[in-house]
Parts: structure tokens; C-alpha cells; sequence
């Protein structure tokens, strides 16, 4: 998740003309509750660190988001957020340490930056109905800049991640998912780095899982050897950018795991949903083909982004392989 300054101010706009406090951002995500609301557990990124409530917040070069933002992603139904990505030291540690002091206080757990060394070593296990379920994140650069200490962030590191997830194993999870946060920005291809730590996790035998977010792009998913990767998800929430449509358009995925005779768990369905976000008011709205908010940015507009989120995340034979369109009108 990362917010533009201006967008911050218009979804403050947005949410004073509705009613709402000009510090709510729930407004901007309330279209993600439907879709949340029959999850066991659910995971977001937070891209960037967050500042003081009041500002000043900041958005390239250097982002420094409204920690508000949090409360919202909270609020709909996020029970954890990984927080391993480009932006992670824009702030040095005063912004890494604000960020973390900023979820516990919104009771969001986390995992990919850390306080201390020791804590750098412990395994994000969540509990689900079922399943205890371990997410282990990594970010392929930090955008130019250096942590202060080597721990402070979770690198793109296959013999790392894999380590992590025979932990996470080994204290008793039972669903493992890595969290890749990488990619050329706004290519609709998956690049040779990508390609080559998915399937390393996805071969270690250690994950269930793998997905990505980096590119500001909705790239493949694809099913290798039997284990799901999603290459990237775009944005969930961003700037609605003129430079390139891509930037405001994601993907929502719902994944379900299941075990089989032997104890083995599994994704037994993967279904997605397009998405793109949208002004007047700025706002995350779903361009699914039984979208319940009707029209976001008018059918020329929506079609387009549709066909272009389809196109691309089943170019890898993501369809062939199970993957779905979630249709939330068939959800129970």
C-alpha cells in the first residue's frame, strides 16, 4: 500500500464530503470488506514506512505514508501485513521503528522489518481455523539506500527464505507462504530474478505458496510443479498515476488450502479478482464481472483494465491450471 500526498488530501476531501473524518481512509478501502469478510486470514503489504499522523507525508522519491493507512487496512479485515519492500528504509530506522510501533498499536501483526536482531529470526505464524499459517517476506532492493543494521529487513534471499520456512515447519506450521517483493515496474512479464526465487521456494518443497508485489503491475500467475506462484498483485491502493494506467490496477487473490489423506497441505482453489482504484472519490473498486460496487471508472475504462489484468495474469496458463475468476455473488 503506498499513497500519494495529493491523493491523501482528495481522499481526505472524499471523506469529509461523506461524512468522515479527514484522517479516515477506510472510505478509500471499503470496497476490499466484501471480499475479506469469509477469510480465515487476511494479508496485505505495506510498501512504505508511515509518518506522524499529522505529516508532512511524502511520496516519490521517498515516501513517508499517512499511518492512517493502517488503521484502515484493520478495519476491513487485515489481520497481518508484510512490511519487506522497496520503500522499507525511505525513513531510516526512526521510519522502520515508527512503522512497526504504528501496526502493534493497530493490533496488525507483521512480518519483514524488525526491531532488533533477535527478532529478525522469528517465524510470522498465524492461526486460522484449520491451519497454522507461517509468511516469510523478502524484497529485492531497498531503493538505493542501506538499512543500519543487516537484520533490519528481510532480503530476497532463497537460502534465507527457505531456512525460515523449515523453522516456521519445525514450530508446527502448517501452510508456509512467501512473500516476493520484486519486479521491473509496470512490465507485464515476470523478469529472470523473479522466475528464478519462485521456483527455488516453489522446489524447496518448503512453501505452499508464493506470491509477489514490486512491479506497480499485474504480472502471471502460474502453477509450477504443482505449487501456485503469483508473480505480482499491482497496487491495492496507490496513486491513480498519469504516467501509467498500470500503477492503479491490482489483483485481489483468495486462496484456499486444504490437506489431504497423509496430513499434506495444499492450495486446493485459487480464485482472483481484478481490481483498480479510482477518484471521485479516490476509492479501491473491483472491475470483477459481478463487481457488487457497479461501474468505477465507466464500462470503456473498466473494460479496458479488465482485459488487460486477465490477459496478463493468465499468460502463464493460469487457467488450464484451476485458476478462477471469485465471483462474489456465488460466495456464501
Amino acid at each position: 500500500m503506498a499513497v500519494d500526498r495529493a491523493l491523501w488530501e482528495q481522499a481526505g476531501k472524499d471523506a469529509a464530503a461523506a461524512g468522515h473524518s479527514g484522517t479516515d481512509l477506510v472510505p478509500g478501502l471499503e470496497g476490499q470488506r466484501r471480499y475479506l469478510d469469509g477469510s480465515d486470514l487476511a494479508v496485505c503489504h505495506l510498501d512504505a514506512p508511515v509518518g506522524l499522523p499529522d505529516g508532512p507525508f511524502a511520496a516519490r522519491p521517498s515516501y513517508n505514508l499517512p499511518p492512517q493507512i493502517i488503521a484502515a487496512a484493520k478495519d476491513i479485515g487485515y489481520e497481518a501485513c508484510t512490511t519487506a519492500g522497496r520503500h522499507s528504509a525511505d525513513r531510516a530506522s526512526d521510519g522502520l521503528l515508527r512503522t512497526l510501533d504504528a501496526l502493534d498499536a493497530a493490533g496488525v501483526q507483521h512480518t519483514g522489518s524488525y526491531r532488533t536482531a533477535r527478532e529478525s529470526g522469528e517465524i510470522l505464524i498465524l492461526q486460522a481455523a484449520a491451519a497454522k499459517v507461517a509468511v516469510i517476506a523478502g524484497t529485492d532492493r531497498l531503493n538505493g539506500r542501506a538499512t543500519e543494521y543487516p537484520w533490519q529487513v528481510d532480503m530476497l534471499d532463497p537460502a534465507a527464505m527457505v531456512a525460515k520456512a523449515r523453522k516456521a515447519r519445525e514450530l508446527g506450521a502448517d501452510v508456509v507462504i512467501g512473500a516476493m517483493h520484486a519486479g521491473d515496474e509496470f512490465s507485464a512479464v515476470p523478469n529472470a530474478r523473479q522466475k528464478e526465487v519462485a521456483h527455488a521456494l516453489a522446489d524447496s518443497g518448503q512453501f505452499t505458496l508464493v506470491y509477489g508485489h514490486g512491479s506497480r503491475s499485474v504480472l502471471p500467475l502460474e502453477n509450477h510443479h504443482g505449487t501456485w506462484i503469483a508473480y505480482g498483485l499491482g497496487n491495492g491502493i496507490a496513486e491513480v498515476s498519469a504516467r501509467s494506467v498500470l500503477n492503479g490496477e491490482g489483483l485481489l487473490l483468495r486462496v484456499q488450502f486444504g490437506q489431504d489423506a497423509a496430513g499434506s497441505w495444499s492450495v486446493t482453489d485459487l480464485a482472483w479478482a481484478p481490481t483498480v482504484m479510482v477518484t471521485d472519490p479516490y476509492r479501491w473498486c473491483s472491475v470483477a464481472a459481478d463487481s457488487p460496487q457497479g461501474q468505477c471508472a465507466g464500462p470503456e475504462a473498466d473494460a479496458a483494465s479488465r482485459l488487460r489484468t486477465v490477459t496478463v495474469l493468465e499468460s502463464m496458463g493460469a487457467a488450464a491450471a484451476g485458476a478462477h475468476e471469485l465471483l462474489i455473488t456465488l460466495e456464501k
